[in-house]
């Protein structure tokens, strides 16, 4: 099998050095050549994983074309929001039974649609040859080889065990699973719960409250999840809870990060700033996953307060009162 990684930020970069450290040939597409150069000619990514070595058998062209070129595996990489368009670009160079796994985690903006269904309808290829993968994956620890397990979800077994072996190491675990809904509706919904945290962790408060909306976010969650037709389980899983338990506590998670700096009084733009111009992937997430769960019928009270706290200007204080002062009922 040959992989070509579609993204040279932090997590495609890792999942490409975890390729290659699995034996897999891998070539990582990267939009500007000078990037490219560095990765292939320094073994660095000096803009998404500084300090970090990478293997000397990974390669990184500019050219789109010649990264598909051959490619078994084509591994998206992009953010959710403009993997549309990249795909288009590329569908012509795809081959015709390729495998195609995506790792952007989030819900489009005009269709609602999963990160799957895009793939699908982009390059017209059939369920069974689109896969996901998901679970508590933090980039910058999957490049240092530190161990972390991840979930493979794709309605054909088989293909998915084939790129589970594809990317399997000594420190990198992956599983198998059929449930693609929940897998990437545990993905998406992960990051809008992680800027909750940061929010509230930014404002000052302390563990009982971020437990709480770590618990009551996994319920938000399920709901989502099972309105859509995904399994109860695989929120109990890696991809579930594991994923979401990673994002929302760990400082190296880019949403929480950011939820920290709203919680601290910094606006949308000043947080932005602060992270050299990259948003959250759950900023704009939490407006398309509301909608998807206002599609559904399904009530989303935490989704909806980020929501307003990062389109609407409700203040993090005056959102967490208004969670607060909902009615009781039984949980």
């Amino acid at each position: 099998m040959r992989a070509a990684v579609m993204g040279s930020g932090s997590w495609g970069t890792a999942m490409a050095a975890v390729l290659c450290d699995a034996g897999t040939p891998t070539v990582l597409w990267a939009r500007r050549p000078e990037l490219a150069a560095r990765i292939t000619d320094d073994h660095v990514n000096p803009d998404y994983l500084p300090g970090i070595d990478l293997p000397a058998s990974l390669s990184a062209v500019s050219s789109a074309r010649d990264a598909l070129d051959g490619a078994d595996l084509v591994v998206c990489a992009v953010p959710s929001q403009s993997l549309r368009a990249n795909l288009a670009g590329w569908r012509d160079q795809i081959g015709p039974d390729a495998t195609l796994l995506s790792l952007a985690k989030g819900v489009e903006s005009d269709t609602l649609k999963r990160m799957t269904e895009v793939i699908a309808e982009v390059t017209g290829a059939g369920d069974d040859r689109v896969a996901v993968l998901s679970g508590p994956n933090l980039a910058r620890e999957v490049a240092q080889r530190q161990p972390a397990a991840t979930v493979i979800a794709c309605t054909d077994e088989q293909r998915a065990q084939r790129v589970q072996d594809a990317c399997s190491t000594a420190y990198f675990r992956p599983y198998t699973n059929i449930d693609v809904i929940g897998c990437e509706i545990g993905g998406a919904v992960k990051n809008v719960i992680a800027l909750a945290c940061g929010m509230a962790s930014g404002a000052g408060l302390g563990e009982n409250t971020l437990a709480s909306i770590i618990t009551r976010g996994l319920a938000e969650t399920i709901r989502l999840g099972e309105a859509l037709g995904a399994r109860a389980e695989t929120f109990a899983g890696l991809a579930g809870v594991g994923d979401l338990v990673a994002t929302c506590s760990s400082p190296l998670s880019r949403n929480r990060s950011f939820g920290s700096r709203l919680g601290e009084g910094r606006s949308l733009v000043e947080a932005q700033e602060a992270t050299n111009g990259q948003v959250a992937e759950g900023v704009k997430s939490c407006s398309s996953v509301r909608a998807l769960a206002a599609a559904h019928d399904v009530e989303m009270p935490l989704t909806d307060a980020v929501h307003r706290v990062c389109h609407d200007g409700l203040g993090v204080r005056d959102a967490i009162v208004a969670l607060l002062s909902r009615s009781t009922k039984p949980e």
